[in-house]
């Protein structure tokens, strides 16, 4: 728990940091160069502009702006024709809110319209109004500075950090079942299966940062040129899921063979944990996923050489067909074409492989 705790903390550290610099950065350009005595707006903008996930904050700091602008010019025009009070800051509260959810739907700018539309009939004056929206600009345009050019985040990076997490608690699932079959232990056996199972939490990252590298291609000039990088890095990534699966299955089939069956297991699936985590140390580097390759190819050589002798409806059959399934996933997450991968475990094969492969 502790453990979980500091590692949270710890990934705070550098947003949070991004977002101190930015809202000091706001407030120092809206005092010195716009001459604001007391520019709240822009350190505040500047905040919640970067207060989101990876890939939304950019966007974020836009819809920000459309609630501050809505808020304060609705504020503004019903100050005009109705004065102070209460029911000033009623009706400019609900127009702006309204108003804001018409243009776009989303909270922030909701909640910005709203906010904006409090402080002006609350406390300002119509020349302070218009100061509070050039500083929700210089806010804006600090965080959208830090965003999408000081600390633009980098897809292909966040893709192959999630893409190590899964390898690397796939290849100690797949260790531990080695472990349990050579040591003929039930008790290593179910800490392998959860091991395995507990790769959905790891794959939920994954497909959040897949998201997210999507939104940075569509918002970032300088990915927006790599897009076609991102998109052949998100299709191997997709590949995790299978590989997870089949990791999964093998836990569960491998035990269920007799002893000396799952001694002739142990060492094909040492191989594949041993592949995963040479490929989880650096998912993009080249030599490394070859290796993966040819070591998946090994484990294909071997399956057809001992797996004929294997009889159908046997719980070996079962488990060598689970190994037959990671290896497939494993070359083609190392760039193999899944046609050439599952000619290369079934090399008598004509069939088409699965479309989801």
């Amino acid at each position: 728990m502790m453990e979980t705790v500091l590692r949270r903390w710890a990934g705070s550290v550098w947003p949070i940091a991004q977002q101190t610099a930015a809202a000091v950065a706001a407030w120092v350009i809206a005092v010195r160069f716009a001459g604001h005595p007391e520019p709240f707006f822009a350190p505040i903008a500047a905040i919640v502009g970067l207060n989101v996930t990876l890939g939304r904050r950019g966007s974020n700091a836009v819809r920000l702006l459309i609630g501050v602008v809505v808020g304060i010019a609705v504020a503004e025009l019903v100050v005009e024709f109705a004065g102070g009070g209460v029911w000033t800051l009623a009706l400019a509260t609900f127009f702006a809110m309204l108003i804001a959810r018409a243009v776009d739907d989303q909270p922030i700018v909701v909640a910005q319209a709203a906010v904006s539309a409090v402080l002006i009939t609350t406390f300002g004056s119509q020349e302070q109004g218009w100061e509070r929206l050039l500083d929700a600009l210089i806010g804006v345009g600090v965080a959208l500075v830090f965003s999408q050019l000081l600390f633009a985040p980098e897809p292909l990076r966040l893709l192959r950090r999630a893409e190590g997490a899964v390898l690397s608690s796939l290849a100690e699932g797949l260790r531990l079942t080695a472990d349990a079959l050579e040591q003929n232990n039930h008790q290593l056996a179910d800490q392998a299966t959860r091991q395995l199972r507990a790769l959905r939490d790891d794959l939920v990252a994954l497909n959040t940062v897949r998201a997210a590298g999507a939104r940075i291609v569509r918002h970032s000039l300088t990915w927006r040129m790599r897009a076609a990088q991102v998109a052949l890095e998100k299709q191997r990534a997709d590949q995790l899921d299978l590989l997870a699966g089949s990791g999964v299955m093998l836990a569960r089939t491998a035990m269920a063979t007799t002893d000396q069956e799952r001694h002739s297991l142990a060492p094909a699936i040492r191989q594949l944990a041993t592949a995963l985590a040479d490929m989880a140390r650096d998912p993009g580097d080249g030599p490394a996923r070859q290796r993966a390759a040819d070591r998946a190819l090994d484990l294909a050589s071997w399956l057809i050489v001992h797996g004929a002798a294997v009889p159908a409806q046997s719980a070996l059959a079962d488990a060598c067909a689970a190994v037959r399934m990671i290896a497939i996933d494993v070359m083609v997450f190392a760039g193999m074409e899944p046609e050439q991968a599952l000619r290369a475990v079934h090399p008598d094969s004509d069939k088409e492989p699965p479309k989801d492969m």
